[in-house]
């Protein structure tokens, strides 16, 4: 059965103009792009996306980066698509980021990793409702049979 998660391409992979290069490594891994859309994200929206690292000493700087330029958000769709995807991302750390991967061939440290993704289906159910309505995602069962 096909899962979903929650990806964001982050300030710093929009400046470095890396969108299409990372929506491309999900889609070579099978992966399906449901829904996506370009946004600044507003404090609002960072500060209920990371809720759960409210009071952490990295939280207000993680809002403030979070909030700094224009993102890229999505969801995609696929087997076991949340660990798939953060497979493909790497380690959130640079240092601990395997080359091949976003982070491993991109990042320049745990802040600037260009990528952010649902660790489980909980934060997913969580985070893609800040983002999308459901009316914004696709249905591929219905739409490949219209196209095929």
């Amino acid at each position: 059965m096909a899962e979903r998660t929650f990806i964001i391409v982050k300030p710093d992979g929009v400046q470095r103009r890396k969108i299409g290069e990372i929506v491309s490594r999900f889609e070579q891994k099978g992966l399906k792009l449901v829904a996506m859309k370009m946004l600044h994200i507003t404090n609002e929206q960072a500060q209920k996306q990371y809720a759960c690292h409210l009071g952490k000493p990295f939280y207000n700087a993680l809002v403030k980066f979070m909030t700094s330029g224009p993102s890229v958000a999505m969801v995609i769709e696929g087997r076991n698509a949340i660990k798939l995807a953060r497979k493909i991302m790497g380690a959130t750390n640079a240092l601990d980021s395997e080359p091949g991967t976003i982070r491993g061939d991109f990042s320049i440290d745990v802040e600037h990793n260009l990528v952010h993704g649902s660790d489980s289906p909980e934060s997913f159910q969580h985070e893609v409702a800040v983002y999308f309505t459901p009316s914004e995602m696709l249905n591929y069962d219905t739409v490949e049979k219209d196209w095929l």
